[in-house]
């Protein structure tokens, strides 16, 4: 697959590098490698063969301990992190039991079949086209699951240093890692961080992220290398828990005021101001906000929920599939 999407190898110093690519919309996520004494660790695969190959390539012209990775780490089970996995030959490959799980639910050629026959999938196929189907081939991919599973908190030794694993999930996705260097005061947080983009949040509870956010940053790192965005610092964490902590608590007051999931995200998307991308994703984090807020009896339906991630990334200013609804989205002006 040919891209012109801008990919950066950086040397973070003692042993440490990232893989970046472009600003981290829909699929476009980052690696990173550690070395130590001759051996390797590689943080995610990409979501194609094709962009996995690059990545790879891209360590090893740079890196000599690349040249064969000794362990790799998914941090969740999302396919672009995970799809170029068989990639990896030799590798012993580490996730969460969570992580492996998840992987199972829907594999990467049932991901790729979805792809191919968007059309017969509602909104959430159309959504998905749109967002990834159009830019991605996902011909190349291979279902590859991890060889090793832990829960909670384990630890990793390459070479001379202790690598630290720790399980926050489920909230981006079921099984959530993110790799700890305690004496490089880095961190490679998966998709628990988006750097200048909205999250989204598939499995939740929404706590659960925002206690990841906070453990985080009682480690005082310095640098942070985000699933998806720009390498950042500790005020990147800082603004993801206060955004996770918003939406908790606007979807919370629209929830006791009665309004329904549809018009509670729509409502809040009016209200904040930040300026991140993939803003539609406000749509399902307030859905899932409000299945947690309602113990699990309102569970809104996901081909609806990205109907209306479609319909807001199109222009919507509400809930409503009509013009002149009278509502305050359009008397407001939408306020986008």
């Amino acid at each position: 697959m040919k891209t012109t999407v801008e990919r950066t190898l950086t040397d973070l110093g003692d042993g440490l590098f990232a893989y970046v690519q472009g600003d981290g919309s829909w699929g476009w996520s980052n690696s990173g490698l550690i070395v130590s004494e001759g051996r390797s660790l590689l943080v995610d695969t990409l979501f194609t063969g094709a962009l996995t190959r690059d990545m790879l390539d891209t360590y090893r012209a740079s890196i000599p301990e690349a040249a064969a990775i000794d362990i790799l780490v998914n941090t969740h089970a999302n396919g672009d992190h995970t799809f170029g996995n068989h990639l990896v030959e030799g590798a012993r490959i580490v996730a969460s039991k969570a992580c492996a799980e998840e992987m199972e639910e829907r594999t990467a050629p049932e991901f790729a079949a979805l792809m191919d026959g968007w059309k017969d999938h509602g909104a959430t196929g159309r959504f998905l086209h749109e967002t990834m189907g159009v830019t991605f081939d996902f011909s190349d991919v291979r279902h590859t699951p991890p060889t090793e599973q832990f829960t909670g908190k384990t630890s990793l030794t390459l070479g001379d240093r202790q690598i630290e694993l720790q399980e926050f999930g489920p909230a981006h996705t079921k099984g959530d890692i993110v790799i700890h260097l305690p004496d490089a005061r880095t961190v490679f947080t998966g998709d628990l961080l988006f750097a200048g983009s909205h999250p989204i949040l598939w499995a939740g509870p929404i706590e659960n992220w925002i206690t990841a956010c906070e453990t985080m940053l009682s480690w005082e790192p310095v640098t942070v290398v985000p699933g998806h965005g720009p390498i950042s610092g500790p005020e990147a964490l800082r603004e993801m828990r206060d955004y996770l902590a918003a939406i908790r608590d606007g979807a919370k007051a629209r929830y006791d005021a009665g309004l329904g999931w549809e018009e509670a995200a729509f409502d809040l998307a009016r209200e904040m101001t930040d300026t991140w991308i993939e803003r539609e994703r406000i749509i399902a984090n307030v859905a899932n906000v409000y299945r947690d807020l309602s113990g699990g009896t309102l569970v809104p339906d996901r081909d609806e929920i990205f109907r209306h991630m479609l319909r807001y990334r199109h222009g919507a200013v509400c809930a409503h599939d009509t013009a002149d609804c009278g509502c305050k989205g359009h008397t407001s002006g939408g306020g986008r």
